[in-house]
Formats: structure tokens, C-alpha cells, sequence
């Protein structure tokens, strides 16, 4: 089974072709998919110009693909050797990445597209490789603790709300809900590098650490993806006040995956099996939700992204695209300049991996 959609941009054919070959026969409702398509990797790309990857991730349920990817052998069934490093936000990945720490790295666009918009950034540009999620009803959520007797977004006027990074996708997603609930958006106040509490982050707060603020009431309200939002309910009693998947941001891109230009020219082969096995990845998450359990519940240490069962089976999910949808990436820059996180309208074209740098005419399943 094909994704939700067709995907548009030819530059990640491989990644439809691949998964068309491999998933054939994709179930969602068991374990016969997953083997089927772990069975059908490798690919026979030409040999990896560069078998070991260090991969900073955002360890939330946006990542999915990767990380059922990663569980499952799939990286290693294409010749490659994954070292993930959970990052804490995108703004310290992307840092990390043009300092050429990481190869790849998983975050949210609106970190990806100030990167790129910046003309200062020209001589090292990112490229968009894949996307990784669209949001869906619980996957944002913005919580508050039962005792504030916050129980409306109006309420939130002159209280300060938690993001993991200031000016990043969870405020981007606030700030259209609080418009689009009549909210003048100055009136709410996020975390900056001027608040003492959160001057060594520069306004940033962890994921994992977002709970606990708000249940000391370090902060009024917290935006939270999964898991970090079953963890702030059942762990803290936090209580959900508003899901940020309405009005102007309803379906939307939320993380993608990206390498340096100058990187992908130089390893064309390692990035078109590392395609490979994370669209694998990508469709068995979106179709089958014990992968995405099993994953999240293996991985090692809560900062790693470890979720216990008892949130894995409640948590909701993304949808994990294969490919990559320039009209709906588009959205990200559209909505980022409406509210003022761009001083110009951007074209993401720019950031898209272009495909006549590529040759996916070759492509062939092995076994297929």
C-alpha cells in the first residue's frame, strides 16, 4: 500500500519506486508487512561511498519512520551503520550538521526553512530529502496543569507557554491557533534567552523536561507532541486545552529530513539506499502500528526517546509520507511569513533535493 497520496516531486523517485517493489505486501494489521518488506532489502545501488552515518533525530513520534527503520534492521539490510544521536531541537541539529557532525538529521521545517531563507546560509544550503510527518488530531497538543484552571486559550493572556525552541514549528502552531481563536498573539508570552529560568537554553525547553515545568509551574500551558503528551497526562495529570491540528495549520508538514547539498553530491549511492530503507520505514508506520510501538518501546533511555508500553499503546500518531509534496511543504514558508518568522515569502523549491542531480532510472529491488 502506497502512502496517502501521490508525491509529486520526482527528485525522491527512489523513494516511490522502492516502496512500490518492496511493499507489496504491506499489512497493517500485523507482522507479514514488515517481513516483507525487510526481506526485500537491499537495494542494488552501487556500493556506499560512506557506510557509517551519524543521524541526529528529534526523538518524537514525527520520526516514526526512521526509527521503525532503524528497529528493524533496515539501514544495515542497505550496507549502512546508523549512529543516532537524539537531537534536542532542530536549531542545535542543523548546527551540528554544517559543522559536519551529522550526515543526516530529523527535524521541523520551520528550523530548516529560516536556515535556508537566509542569504548568509548560501555557500552551505541544506536539502530536503524526504519528508517525515503530517501532523493529526493529538499529535500537538497544547496542555495545561488542572490546578492554573486555565480551561480556554483566552485565559492564556499574559501567561507564558512552553515551546521546545523559540520561534520553531510549536510556535508557529500556537500562534495560528491563538489567531485563529481571536487571540491577539503579543498578549501570550513564550519562553527567550532573557528569562532567567530559561536563559542557559536560550528560551528553549527539552522535550523531555516540558512536563515537569509545567507541573511546577515553571510555565502556565506546554506545546507537546507525542509521546511527550501521553507521558505529561499519565504521568503528570496534565489535561489538554487545545489540539494545534485546526484552522490554517489542519494536516500539517511538520519534520523532514535533510543532508548538506555538498554531502549528498559527494555520496550519491549511501543516500539513495539510505532512501531506501527509510521510505520502507516510513510505510510501515503508517501502516502498521505494532512497528511504531515496537520501535519507540527498544529504543534505549528516556533521553533516546524510550517510550514505555503503557504509552506506546495510547499515543497517536502521524501520517508518514513517502516522497516529498512541494505544494504541501510550501505551507510551511506561507504560514511561517504570515506571522512574521520570515522577513520575505520564501519558495521551498529551493530546499528540495532537485533531481536531475540524481539517476533513479536504475533502480531495481533485489529480488523483484
Amino acid at each position: 500500500m502506497i502512502g496517502k497520496g501521490k508525491w509529486r516531486h520526482a527528485a525522491t523517485a527512489v523513494a516511490l519506486t522502492a516502496v512500490a517493489a518492496l511493499a507489496a505486501g504491506c499489512s497493517a494489521g500485523g507482522g507479514s508487512g514488515v517481513a516483507s518488506i525487510a526481506n526485500s532489502l537491499p537495494t542494488n545501488y552501487g556500493p556506499a561511498e560512506q557506510t557509517t552515518l551519524n543521524v541526529g533525530v528529534v526523538p518524537a513520534m514525527d520520526s516514526a519512520g526512521f526509527f521503525v527503520a532503524l528497529n528493524e534492521g533496515l539501514f544495515t539490510k542497505e550496507g549502512l551503520k546508523i549512529n543516532y544521536s537524539p537531537a534536542t531541537s532542530s536549531e542545535t541539529a542543523i548546527q551540528q550538521q554544517v559543522n559536519g557532525q551529522l550526515q543526516v538529521t530529523a527535524g521541523n521545517y520551520v528550523s530548516y526553512v529560516q536556515y535556508a531563507a537566509d542569504p548568509a546560509h548560501a555557500s552551505n544550503p541544506l536539502w530536503v530529502i524526504s519528508e517525515g510527518s503530517v501532523m493529526q488530531q493529538g499529535a500537538q497538543v497544547i496542555f495545561t496543569m488542572p490546578k492554573s484552571h486555565i480551561t480556554s486559550l483566552s485565559q492564556l493572556k499574559g501567561k507564558l507557554v512552553g515551546v521546545n525552541a523559540p520561534n520553531n514549528i510549536d510556535y508557529l502552531l500556537d500562534v495560528s491557533v491563538l489567531k485563529e481563536n481571536g487571540i491577539n498573539t503579543a498578549d501570550v508570552k513564550f519562553p527567550t534567552a532573557t528569562d532567567k529560568d530559561f536563559a542557559s537554553t536560550d528560551g528553549a525547553i527539552p522535550f523531555p523536561d516540558m512536563a515537569g515545568d509545567l507541573a511546577q509551574g515553571e510555565i502556565a500551558a506546554a506545546t507537546m507532541p507525542e509521546p511527550f503528551a501521553s507521558i505529561a497526562e499519565q504521568q503528570y495529570g496534565a489535561v489538554p486545552l487545545a489540539d494545534l491540528n485546526q484552522g490554517a495549520t489542519t494536516d500539517f508538514p511538520i519534520e523532514g529530513y535533510v543532508v548538506t547539498k555538498a554531502w549528498a553530491e559527494q555520496n550519491p549511492d549511501t543516500l539513495k539506499r539510505f532512501l531506501a530503507a527509510l521510505s520502507a520505514g516510513q510505510e510501515i508506520a503508517d501502516t502498521n502500528r505494532a512497528a511504531v510501538e515496537s520501535a519507540f518501546e527498544s529504543l534505549k533511555g528516556a533521553q533516546n526517546g524510550h517510550v514505555p508500553s503503557t504509552i506506546a499503546a495510547v499515543m497517536a500518531l502521524d501520517t508518514y509520507p513517502i516522497g516529498i509534496d512541494q505544494t504541501r511543504l510550501q505551507r510551511v514558508a506561507n504560514v511561517m511569513y504570515q506571522f512574521n518568522l520570515l522577513p520575505l515569502a520564501y519558495n521551498v523549491k529551493n530546499m528540495i533535493m532537485p533531481s536531475q542531480d540524481f539517476d533513479f532510472s536504475s533502480f531495481s529491488a533485489a529480488g523483484t
